[in-house]
């Protein structure tokens, strides 16, 4: 576990350095359960992107998870190298590429979201179940004010 740096006491006590030190420790502890199952961060949101939104042109599917276009082309070719996605030809545009989910794709994603669940849960695990709740409803408000 990284050694959090250390930070004058006025600093500490900020919003903003707790939020940014839970969410490294919550990266940590998510990064390190997708890599028991052989999968990066990226590759998981990717693969979660096509389970929701499949099948799925792979620029519409950069475009709407933020993802530059080399890079995604990249995970996707890694997805598909796993057996995790296929790539067919787009109904509605012969020239381009759907992305949908396969068998094996839907079963690794189970598995990864329970391991992404149970870092969540360490990462909660001094909070109560409603602790919790509120925790993701104030989070909410702050990240997403708008909504």
């Amino acid at each position: 576990m990284a050694e959090t740096p250390y930070a004058p006491s006025r600093i500490r006590a900020l919003p903003s350095w707790l939020l940014g030190r839970a969410a490294a420790r919550g990266h940590r502890l998510v990064a390190d359960a997708l890599a028991a199952e052989g999968m990066r961060m990226m590759h998981h949101a990717v693969l979660s992107g096509v389970a929701e939104l499949g099948p799925v042109s792979q620029a519409e599917l950069g475009r709407t998870l933020g993802i530059d276009p080399k890079d995604m082309v990249a995970i996707v070719n890694d997805l598909q190298k796993d057996g995790l996605v296929t790539r067919t030809p787009d109904p509605k545009d012969r020239r381009k590429n759907a992305i949908e989910i396969s068998a094996d794709g839907r079963r690794r994603l189970r598995r990864t979201q329970q391991l992404g669940d149970e870092a969540n849960a360490e990462l909660t695990a001094a909070l109560t179940p409603d602790e919790r709740e509120q925790l993701i409803a104030l989070l909410t408000r702050i990240a997403l004010p708008a909504e």
